[in-house]
């Protein structure tokens, strides 16, 4: 500012070669974080296993018909058991984001899929009831298992597949 309090231009000459360097230079360890986003994002066949596995002992172990109390054991060491799963995936996750990161898409996902893989369970706990219990059990909890793990990886995708846009989106607006 000069001595008026008017604003004094400053005349440093751009290199506009210069400027796009230095913004590759930045975007592409962001691009890197969406990547590493996108890849992690269903947590790996590993958890996606290990969670549907878990879901296919609850539910097959249903039919082995226990009484009232041995329900609301196994449903304790069920919630428990996936609650450690989750604290153990969040933990080595190499890349956190945000919680505003997380929109619409992510609670629809949530949303779709326990509308989906309980609507299944329902379904063919109903078709399966003529069957003896274990049997019954068994088709039940494999169909539940089965339509988790295709639902998963296609809704994950999904629902992390615009953070790359609205990274930028949100980049660029400031």
């Amino acid at each position: 500012m000069d001595v008026e309090g008017e604003a004094v231009a400053v005349g440093a000459p751009v290199n506009a070669e210069q400027a796009w360097r230095d913004l590759q230079r930045i975007r592409v360890p962001q691009e890197r974080v969406y990547d590493e986003v996108e890849r992690s994002a269903s947590g790996g066949p590993r958890t996606t296993y290990g969670t549907a596995g878990l879901m296919w002992l609850f539910l097959a172990a249903q039919g082995l018909e226990p009484p009232p109390w041995g329900v609301a054991l196994a449903a304790v060491a069920y919630l428990a058991l996936l609650a450690w799963m989750v604290v153990t995936h969040t933990n080595r996750g190499r890349v956190r984001l945000h919680h505003s990161r997380y929109d619409w898409r992510s609670l629809a996902t949530f949303a779709g899929g326990a509308v989906l893989v309980g609507g299944v369970t329902v379904l063919t706990g109903r078709l399966a009831r003529p069957l003896e219990p274990l049997a019954g059990s068994v088709i039940q909890a494999t169909a539940a298992a089965a339509v988790f793990v295709l639902f998963v990886g296609p809704a994950n995708r999904w629902a992390t597949g615009t953070l790359r846009g609205r990274g930028a989106g949100s980049e660029a607006g400031r």
